[in-house]
């Protein structure tokens, strides 16, 4: 048998009603990227995860655990694993994550943060109010349980005073700036990924990062929310040279996203094909999106190596971290 697609969408939307969250986690995992940046609480400007970058080594943890049941006969207990989650968060058992796994998403965050500090941008943090964005529960149709959630977070973030948001991924860059205004009334709020916002910016370089490396476009900033020169223009700028593979900018071919939790076979086959287009134009693959990142990952042969943008950026335009 597939995956269980209504158990499996039941347990994400009773999540995000229940929790605050497709895939609930701790407070202190939310915010354990921030220890030691000393970033001010809230502000008229705020950096806003939507806790995506953090969400993702779950969904990385869940795409495993159901591969491994696809097709088997266990996916029968999903019906009974749903009944459960309603009363007892299931996600630290469907979804394991490890240490190591977190420090390495959490690391890309601390890195945006820096160079946004580096291009001298005044922002401050809502630490456990910056709630979960919901693209996730977007990209899977989960229509009703988003729209409460939706009026939730723009209710956190005007009661915190905020008025400009910046930011750290496609996905919640979208549902902020796109999706949001069409389901929230009377919504009013400025928002821009910090790749927009370093782009204005002038950035000092300190090292050139020498290196030649195929850009990945990201479905959701390239098609939707038109995020396809920045990058390019911040990675030119950092000594790096693009190389463009098979299908770039607004024609972009998907990562595997968001399939990834409930058709993962199909997933991998889609991340597949992308990885092939990439690496044929080069081995360094240089992403923008923690789902592209953890899925192109996923996939990629031994001598291709997937990294964030924030990677190379931080490399070339902030000093050491102490």
């Amino acid at each position: 048998m597939p995956v269980p697609i209504k158990s499996t969408l039941g347990i994400l939307g009773d999540n995000l009603t229940k929790r605050q969250s497709a895939l609930p986690l701790g407070r202190r995992k939310v915010i354990a990227w921030t220890r030691g940046l000393n970033i001010p609480r809230g502000g008229k400007t705020v950096l806003y995860t939507g806790q995506m970058w953090q969400m993702v080594p779950a969904i990385n943890a869940m795409a495993h655990q159901l591969a491994r049941y696809e097709h088997s006969r266990l996916t029968a207990l999903f019906g009974f694993a749903r009944s459960m989650n309603k009363l007892v968060n299931l996600t630290p058992l469907l979804a394991r994550t490890t240490a190591k796994d977190r420090a390495e998403f959490d690391r890309r965050l601390r890195n945006i943060a820096r160079l946004l500090r580096a291009a001298g941008v005044e922002f401050g943090y809502l630490y456990e109010n910056d709630l979960y964005a919901g693209g996730l529960a977007h990209d899977e149709g989960l229509d009703r349980a988003l729209l409460a959630h939706a009026q939730l977070v723009y209710r956190n973030l005007r009661e915190a005073g905020v008025e400009r948001v910046i930011t750290v991924d496609p996905h919640t860059t979208n549902m902020l700036r796109s999706v949001y205004p069409k389901i929230v009334p009377e919504y009013h709020l400025e928002v821009q990924s910090y790749l927009e916002v370093l782009a204005e910016q002038k950035l000092a370089r300190r090292a050139p990062v020498d290196r030649t490396v195929a850009i990945h476009d990201s479905c959701v900033y390239a098609r939707y929310e038109g995020v396809v020169d920045q990058p390019r223009k911040l990675l030119t700028g950092a000594g790096v040279t693009i190389a463009e593979p098979e299908m770039s900018g607004k024609l972009t071919f998907c990562c595997g996203g968001p399939l990834e939790t409930l058709f993962p076979g199909k997933s991998a086959e889609i991340a597949t094909r992308r990885i092939g287009q990439l690496s044929a134009a080069s081995p360094q693959v240089v992403t923008a999106c923690p789902l592209c990142l953890a899925n192109l990952s996923r996939v990629a042969p031994p001598k291709t190596e997937v990294r964030d943008i924030s990677d190379y950026l931080v490399d070339a335009y902030c000093p050491a971290e102490a």
